[in-house]
């Protein structure tokens, strides 16, 4: 596509993205791999929430998670996701739609074991979604965990990845007066070639 130059230039939609977020890693405050993850329940009812991006592969986007949460729940019945990324200094944006698979193997256990130890205890702790007496609870929660885990705690089979293998991604880029740029990258599977579309504003 002729004008799909810059920031838009490229023939993998991946290594875009891989090279937006290193330009957010040098400007934004905070979190600059946080997304927006959007799933639907068994009545088709969306939910959305923030979690962090854990890698970029060559083909798809992974985060982790508690497998009996309320967002793993719904992944798992639905076999899809969404999210967007967002960066405020930027101006830009990314949205991802795909399909979702999980990742409870070695890439997981290598992930879990680079976690603080505190964060891996609290992966143990941590009913995730499920309601709690109070902070309290949870805390006795967590020392009971690390009496019994200690200090080398083994990536637990409720806990793992996802990754999303997308069927469509969409760059995005503020533009004067509006008129901003947008490009989608869509396919109508995995292994099926790109096409991609300048989107109106």
């Amino acid at each position: 596509m002729s004008d799909r130059t810059g920031i838009f230039a490229g023939d993998d939609p991946f290594q875009i993205v891989r090279a937006w977020l290193r330009e957010a890693e040098a400007s934004e405050p905070n979190d600059p791999n946080a997304v927006a993850l959007a799933t639907v329940d068994a009545s088709g009812m969306p939910n959305t929430r923030m979690v962090l991006l854990k890698d970029v592969e060559d083909d798809a986007f992974v985060f982790y998670t508690n497998y009996k949460g309320v967002k793993a729940q719904e992944i798992e019945g639905s076999g899809t996701a969404a999210f967007v990324m967002h960066w405020k200094s930027l101006r830009r944006q990314v949205r991802v739609r795909g399909h979702v698979t999980r990742e409870d193997g070695e890439k997981a256990d290598a992930y879990f074991a680079s976690r603080s130890l505190k964060s891996r205890l609290g992966a143990w702790a941590s009913r995730q979604s499920e309601p709690l007496a109070s902070r309290g609870a949870l805390m006795a929660k967590v020392a009971k965990v690390t009496a019994e885990q200690g200090t080398n705690p083994k990536r637990p089979d409720f806990w793992g990845g996802f990754r999303i293998t997308p069927i469509e991604i969409e760059f995005w880029a503020d533009g004067a007066f509006r008129l901003h740029d947008r490009f989608r990258w869509s396919r109508s599977e995995k292994n099926k070639p790109w096409e991609i579309q300048r989107l109106s504003p």
